[in-house]
C-alpha cells in the first residue's frame, strides 16, 4: 500500500462545476492530493478560485460531480461526525455564554451525552479562556470569539479540523498571535488540519505542506513541503529559507 493509499484524507481527481445558465461554471478541475493523519496542510489561491468550495466538500456540505473523496478509508458523501469546521466568522449564539457556545453541538446531538462537562472545561482551558466561561460573545474580542469557535469545533474530538480563513477578520497583530495559539492547540491535540488562507506567511508558518491553487477552474499549481523544524518560532518568519518558500508560493499564485 502506498503512502497516498494509507492517507487519512484522499482527494482523487475531483472536479466541480455549477450551473449558471451559460454552459456551467467550472470551479475545480481534476484536483488530487492526500493528507496524512495529524498533518497540517494549508491551501492558498486567488479569490474566487474555489478554496472554500473545496473546504465545504471536505466538510460534507457540498456535493461533487466527478472524482472521489476518501476520509479515514470511507467515501465522503455527506456530513460526518468526525469533522470539525471553523469559518471566518465565529458565528456564536449571542445569548449563550462561552461555555454554552462550546457545548452547543452536544446540546444539539442527543447521542453526545457521553461527552462530559469536564471535557468542555478542558477545552476552555486549552484555548486559553479560563475565567471567561460565563462571558457573553458581545464582551469578547475577535480573537477570543475565534478561540470559542475552535473549541466548539473540537468538542466532538474530530479526526479532521477544517479552517476557512479563521483569522481573516482580525487585525495583523491579533492574527499573528492567533496563529501561534492555533499551533499550540494543534500540538496539544494533533488533529489533521486543512486550512484555507490568503496569507502566504501564515501558511508557511503553520503548515507541514502548502497547496497552491491556480485561477479558476482551479488546479494545484504547487504542493510545497515546509521543511522547518517544530515547534515553530515567530523569528523563523525572517529567515532566508522562510523567504524562499514564500517566494515559491508567490510565483505559483501568479497568473
Amino acid at each position: 500500500m502506498s503512502a497516498a493509499d494509507a492517507a487519512f484524507l484522499i482527494v482523487d481527481r475531483l472536479s466541480v462545476s455549477f450551473p449558471n445558465g451559460n454552459g456551467g461554471l467550472n470551479v475545480l478541475d481534476d484536483i488530487s492530493f492526500s493528507i496524512q493523519e495529524s498533518e497540517f496542510v494549508c491551501l492558498l489561491g486567488p479569490s474566487g478560485s474555489g478554496k472554500s468550495t473545496l473546504l465545504r466538500i471536505l466538510a460534507g456540505l457540498l456535493a461533487y460531480q466527478h472524482g472521489e473523496v476518501i476520509l479515514d478509508r470511507q467515501r465522503l458523501d455527506g456530513p460526518r461526525s468526525g469533522v470539525g469546521i471553523v469559518f471566518q466568522k465565529a458565528n456564536l449564539m449571542p445569548w449563550r455564554t462561552v461555555r454554552e457556545n462550546i457545548q452547543l453541538p452536544l446540546d444539539l446531538n442527543s447521542g453526545s451525552q457521553s461527552i462530559s462537562a469536564e471535557t468542555v472545561e478542558e477545552l476552555i482551558d486549552l484555548v486559553g479562556l479560563s475565567g471567561f466561561e460565563d462571558t457573553l460573545p458581545r464582551e469578547l474580542s475577535g480573537g477570543m470569539a475565534q478561540r470559542v469557535a475552535i473549541a466548539r469545533a473540537l468538542v466532538h474530538d474530530p479526526g479532521l479540523l477544517l479552517l476557512d480563513e479563521p483569522f481573516g477578520a482580525l487585525d495583523a497583530l491579533t492574527r499573528e498571535r492567533m496563529a501561534g495559539e492555533l499551533l499550540r492547540i494543534w500540538h496539544a491535540r494533533q488533529k489533521t488540519v486543512f486550512m484555507v488562507t490568503h496569507d502566504i506567511g501564515e501558511a508557511v508558518y503553520l503548515s507541514d505542506r502548502v497547496l497552491a491553487f491556480s485561477d479558476r477552474p482551479a488546479k494545484i499549481s504547487l504542493d510545497l513541503k515546509v521543511d522547518l523544524p517544530r515547534p515553530r518560532e515567530l523569528e523563523m518568519r525572517y529567515t532566508p529559507v522562510f523567504g524562499e518558500m514564500a517566494l515559491q508560493l508567490r510565483n505559483a499564485l501568479r497568473p
